[in-house]
């Protein structure tokens, strides 16, 4: 069970100002969440397989396919600055 003082405790590590309303609220509804999991722990599982996704997942990406590059002045268009044919960046160092 969650007491009130846990619950402040987390609001202090977390820096949030809680009235003392929220306080005993916080604290029931954190309880009953931990009753929730104590029910499915509870569960027997044995002959579950484990499962990564409840969903079927596949790959969503395209194949790889070479294909025709933009021009190099099409890109440069876009550029806020270019010389000798590439794309100028601000100096960072």
């Amino acid at each position: 069970m969650i007491t009130k003082e846990v619950v402040e405790h987390v609001a202090w590590l977390a820096r949030i100002k809680l009235s003392e309303e929220e306080k005993e609220k916080f604290a029931r509804q954190l309880s009953k969440i931990l009753e929730y999991f104590n029910m499915i722990s509870n569960v027997d599982t044995s002959n579950v397989e484990p499962t990564f996704h409840v969903v079927e997942l596949h790959n969503v990406f395209r194949d790889d396919e070479e294909k025709e590059s933009l021009p190099q002045e099409v890109v440069l268009k876009s550029a806020r600055e270019s010389e000798d044919g590439f794309v100028k960046a601000p100096r960072i160092l």
